[in-house]
Order: C-alpha cells, then structure tokens, then sequence
C-alpha cells in the first residue's frame, strides 16, 4: 500500500512539474506585461487586449502559413523517403547494406550548427541559377530537413516486427515491389507512420535555427522568428509574446492529442 502511495506521488509531482510552464503560459497570456515579469500566476484580463495588440505589433497569419507549409510538405515528404528507406534496409538482403546503414548511423553525431555554413555556401551557390531552391526561399528550409538518420532507424526497427509472410503473398499475387509497399506495408504500419509523424512535424514546427540563418526577408519568417523578434525589442511586452507563444503551440499540441493513441502504439513498436 505504501508502495502504491509512493508511486502515486511521485507521478502526481512530475505531472504538477510537467504541466506548470504549460499553465503558466496561458495564465501569462491574460495578464499585462508587468504581471508577467513579476511571475502573476492568476489568470487576469487582457487576453483580449493581448490578442489585440498582437495582430497590431506583428502580422502573425503569414508566419503561421509559413510554418505549416514548411512543416506538413517536410513531414509527408519525410515519411515516403524514411519509410522506404527503413523498408529496404531491413527486408532486401545485401552484404554491405548494414555497412551503409551504420555510416548513416554516424551523420547522427555531427551537429546541425556544423553543416550551416557549408549548407548556406550551397544554396548561396545554387540561388545563383535556381532561383526558387536558394536563399530565402521556404525549400531551401524544407530539403535540408527532409529525412534524418533517427527516423530511418526508427521505421527500420518497426519493420523487424512486420510479418514478412504478408509481403510473400502479396508477390505471389503479382503485386509490384511498390505495390506491396503501398498497398500493404503502408497500411499495416499506420502507427508507426503516426508516431514518426508527430515527432517531426514538431520538429519542423518548432525548428529556429536554419530558417534564421536561410530566411532574410520577413514575409518568409516563421513562426518561431517571428516570436523571436517579438522579444528582441527594447521594451518587449510579455503578455503579447506569451499570447503568440500559446497561438503558436495550438497546431502541434492539437496533432499531438488527435494522434496520441497511434503515437503511443508506434514508439511501442507495435504492428496493426
């Protein structure tokens, strides 16, 4: 019994520690400038007022189109090109696939801010005859983030789990290798596809550092930009930055609770 309380309370306090910041910066979002910095956590008056006075300091609907244009093509284009990957990887057989495979494995270790300045020169160099693929251009902050070595890992462990006997009948029932990825792979992993994609289109979301450096003019800024600005000025108002912070998380905590279930089911591993 005193074992169960125990659990209880500890799970009660890291949900209190979880929740908090959460709590906080909706409370925030009613409440003036000065509240704020003085740490008010009780809800106040001005979320009107707040609303108000950010769509008048900043135009906030073209950040937001921006990042949902970045985010959801980065997220379908990633799913198809890490799904296949995992797929291959793990159900066609080859001696130096794993060698391949572990290679990709160490890109994991090199940090992002490592590779900007070389990915700048490039798609400096590239704006120079394609135009619409180089600098400030909303592609040049989808194609960089296209895929990453976790999520073809991630889809190839899911795949250990996948009954190959299904793939068999498919090919005996004159179905192409595509066809059997499509048609049956597809949506037999439908968990797996939830839980990848949730983790990067928050990823993408919430992504600051590539779009700084790659997008220069501010009808291309994303919402994480945008919000950056906010708090970069001489005398900042924390209840309107507090108000784009709580706009700016709706979108990636509304796909989140849609797709819990499927989410939680695909970090499991498990096959439907």
């Amino acid at each position: 019994m005193l074992k169960k309380l125990f659990g209880y309370g500890v799970l009660i306090i890291a949900s209190i520690v979880s929740i908090f910041p959460f709590l906080w910066m909706v409370v925030s979002a009613t409440n003036k400038s000065v509240d704020v910095t003085q740490g008010r956590i009780l809800p106040g008056t001005h979320l009107v007022e707040n609303f108000k006075n950010l769509l008048t300091t900043v135009d906030i609907v073209p950040a937001l189109i921006n990042s949902a244009k970045i985010s959801i093509s980065t997220t379908i284009l990633s799913l198809l090109i890490a799904s296949l990957a995992g797929y291959g990887f793990e159900i066609f057989k080859s001696k130096s696939k794993d060698v391949v495979f572990n290679i990709l494995l160490l890109s994991m270790m090199i940090p992002f801010a490592a590779l900007m300045v070389p990915l700048f020169r490039m798609f400096g160099t590239i704006s120079q005859t394609v135009p619409f693929l180089g600098i400030d251009t909303l592609t040049a902050v989808v194609l960089p983030t296209l895929t990453t070595a976790f999520l073809i890992f991630f889809f190839r462990q899911s795949t250990k789990m996948f009954p190959k006997d299904i793939l068999e009948a498919g090919r005996i029932d004159g179905l192409s290798e595509l066809g059997v990825f499509f048609r049956i792979y597809v949506p037999t992993m439908k968990t797996t596809y939830a839980a990848a994609a949730i983790i990067t289109f928050m990823a993408s979301w919430n992504n600051y550092l590539w779009p700084l450096v790659v997008l220069q003019s501010p009808e291309n800024q994303t919402i994480p930009l945008l919000i950056s600005n906010l708090g970069s000025s001489y005398s900042p108002d924390f209840g309107v930055i507090m108000m784009a912070i709580v706009i700016a998380t709706l979108p990636a905590a509304l796909i989140f609770f849609i797709m819990q279930k499927h989410f939680v089911a695909g970090m499991m591993g498990s096959v439907k």
